[in-house]
């Protein structure tokens, strides 16, 4: 099979959506500039403007990828799963997620995008992103609407979890939110 050779225009808006991740990651859509994703890429923020449109194109771009890559993720412990009952199905993705996530850019690009759905391009995407993991969990686990809604909530809990960096053995209220979950660091990953 032949190689695809990528041109430097795909190459650099590659690396340029790999730079916003995590140039957004860090300081979220309203406190990052292009020029802080053109930095991370090594180009100018021209360079940026003629691959995309605009910041928020920029980020949405971002946060497409970061879906991406949760797909896949899904996939991911979709195949690996021994128990194809349902709950053995979400209980295989969440896993999988799990450990993408020990990804804390991935992580905190999702949230930071949350917190900017009052641009409508981010409101968008972050829409078509969520629609994507709820049809993907529905259809290849063959859970119920309500099972997948758990699947989901328990997803934003460990976003919790993960971001305020507790675990059960804190004690008090921290016990009560993160009982049985348990986020592996990007260290405790092979």
């Amino acid at each position: 099979m032949a190689r695809t050779t990528l041109s430097t225009s795909d190459e650099r808006r590659t690396a340029t959506v790999d730079a916003a991740i995590a140039a957004f990651a860090d300081a979220g859509y309203h406190g990052t500039t292009v020029a802080d994703v053109a930095k991370r890429a090594g180009i100018s923020p021209a360079y940026v403007f003629k691959l995309y449109s605009s910041k928020g194109a920029v980020f949405v771009a971002a946060l497409d990828r970061c879906f991406d890559l949760v797909v896949a993720a899904l996939e991911h412990g979709v195949e690996s799963t021994v128990d194809h009952s349902p709950e053995g199905v979400l209980d295989a993705m969440g896993l999988a997620y799990a450990e993408l996530i020990a990804d804390r850019d991935l992580l905190m690009l999702q949230v930071h995008a949350q917190s900017a759905t009052d641009v409508a391009e981010i409101r968008a995407a972050l829409r078509r992103g969520y629609e994507r993991v709820t049809e993907f969990a529905g259809s290849r686990s063959g859970a119920t609407p309500e099972q997948v809604q758990r699947f989901l909530s328990f997803g934003q809990l460990c976003h919790l979890v993960a971001t305020l960096g507790i675990d059960e053995s804190h004690g008090g209220w921290e016990r009560v939110v993160a009982a049985g979950i348990r986020h592996p660091a990007a260290s405790d990953r092979p």
